[in-house]
């Protein structure tokens, strides 16, 4: 069933902020925190340095230092200008042509299948229960499925994490019953990294 970092150069001039974090994000703004100021910058706006190149509902694009980055929400750089260290995780296809690995939910591991056709993240009621979750407190909806329409709920998850890549906050699906049989991992989180996939092995990254 389907559903619908930082690498700053070292240079003597200029010197910009040493740390930046995204807040909260808006259509075409985000509330920046840079070197401790904070202030809702709107595309093309500036601050310290940092200037706001674009923003959704996932994520701030921001160019620090000539270079673009992209951050999402509570996601922080501190930087003195070398490079941070970057986290990989290497998925080999499986012989059903899945990517499938470990993952931690709400502190909770778990199974996941990475799926870049969802553009949020799935699981059905018995892993929300699993994973404590109150789903039948997140906002109802109807999914349509070959076998009909279903009862499935818009939650949040504290946070998912994998290979120490976390993402707060990230929004997911909670269907009623068996299905997805394995937790898809879908673009609510996978937004968040970088993905490359080349001879059967997917490689998910992202710098710090």
């Amino acid at each position: 069933m389907r559903f619908v970092l930082l690498l700053l150069g070292l240079f003597a001039l200029p010197v910009f902020a040493a740390e930046v974090e995204v807040q909260a994000l808006f259509r075409d703004a985000a509330l920046v925190t840079v070197d401790g100021q904070q202030k809702l910058l709107r595309k093309g706006e500036s601050l310290g340095g940092v200037t706001l190149l674009s923003a959704d509902s996932r994520a701030a694009e921001l160019d620090i230092d000539g270079k673009k980055h992209s951050l999402g929400v509570h996601r922080r750089i501190v930087s003195n200008y070398q490079a941070l260290e970057k986290r990989e995780v290497a998925i080999r296809r499986n012989d059903n042509a899945q990517y499938i690995t470990g993952a931690i939910i709400n502190g909770r591991r778990v199974n996941v299948l990475v799926d870049t056709g969802a553009n949020i993240m799935a699981l059905n009621s018995g892993h929300a229960t699993a994973l404590g979750i109150d789903y039948r407190a997140g906002q109802p909806a109807r999914l349509a499925t070959a076998g009909g329409k279903v009862q499935a709920w818009r939650v949040t998850l504290d946070s998912v994490d994998l290979a120490g890549m976390r993402v707060d906050h990230v929004d997911a699906t909670v269907v009623e019953g068996a299905d997805p049989e394995i937790i898809l991992l879908g673009m609510s989180y996978l937004n968040h990294v970088e993905i490359n996939e080349s001879g059967g092995v997917l490689r998910l990254s992202r710098g710090y």
